[in-house]
C-alpha cells in the first residue's frame, strides 16, 4: 500500500483527494496538511512514500519544501499537483527534487497513474512537457526565459510574486537579505525587466 501525504491550502482540494482515494486498493492517504511546515513536521514522525503537494503553500512554499525533502528525506518521493503553468514551473520542480508535476486540470485517472509511475521509480510529466524536453525547446518566448532560471531563482521569484519583501523572502529561505537582492537583480536581468513591478508582471503574464 502506497502511503500518500496530501498538502494543499484549499480545504476542498484536500477533501476531494481524500474522497478520491478512499476506496483505493493500493493508495492510502495517511494525512492531509495545509502548509509547508506541516509537511516537514509530519514526515519527521510518520512513514510516507509519496507527497502530493501544491507549489503555493503558506509558511514554506513547495519549492523550498522540495529542497528540504531532497536533503533530509531523500527516500520520500514528491509530486507537484498545481494550478501553476507547467512551462514555467514543471522543469524547475523536477530540478528541485520532485518526481512528477501534474496540472490541476487533469482527470482522476491521470492522478492515479502519476502516483503509481512515481512509486515505481519513474518521473511523471505531461506528454506536452515531455515532448518539449526531447525537442529542447519551449512553446513560447516567455517559457524560454524561465528555462534559464535556477531552482533557487524560481523560488525567489515565486515568493516575490505573492508580495513578500526581501526580508521576508530571506527569512523563509534562511539566507541573508543581501543575497535576495542579488537574486532579484539576476532575475531582472534574465527576464529582461528593470524593476520589481515589471518582474512580477512578467511572471503573471507567463502564468496566463
Amino acid at each position: 500500500m502506497i502511503k500518500l501525504l496530501i498538502a494543499d491550502h484549499h480545504p476542498i482540494i484536500r477533501k476531494g483527494l481524500e474522497l478520491l482515494f478512499s476506496a483505493s486498493s493500493n493508495i492510502q492517504i495517511v494525512a492531509s496538511v495545509d502548509d509547508g511546515e506541516a509537511i516537514i513536521d509530519f514526515v519527521k514522525k510518520n512513514p510516507v512514500d509519496i507527497i502530493l503537494t501544491e507549489i503555493d503553500l503558506p509558511k514554506l512554499n513547495g519549492l523550498t519544501v522540495l529542497r528540504i525533502l531532497k536533503n533530509d528525506f531523500p527516500e520520500i518521493k514528491t509530486i507537484i499537483f498545481s494550478g501553476q503553468p507547467e512551462e514555467v514551473y514543471a522543469i524547475n520542480s523536477i530540478k528541485a527534487g520532485a518526481s512528477g508535476y501534474i496540472s490541476k486540470t487533469v482527470n482522476i485517472i491521470t492522478i492515479n497513474e502519476a502516483i503509481l509511475k512515481v512509486n515505481d521509480g519513474g518521473t511523471y510529466l505531461s506528454d506536452e512537457i515531455s515532448k518539449q524536453l526531447k525537442l529542447g525547446k519551449r512553446v513560447n518566448k516567455t517559457g524560454s526565459y524561465y528555462k534559464k532560471l535556477s531552482t533557487r531563482e524560481t523560488e525567489v521569484l515565486k515568493l516575490l510574486c505573492v508580495g513578500k519583501k526581501n526580508k521576508e523572502v530571506a527569512k523563509e529561505l534562511n539566507v541573508n537579505e543581501k543575497t535576495i537582492s542579488t537574486y532579484k537583480a539576476r532575475l531582472m536581468r534574465k527576464l529582461k525587466v528593470t524593476n520589481l513591478v515589471d518582474l512580477v508582471n512578467q511572471a503573471k503574464v507567463a502564468e496566463l
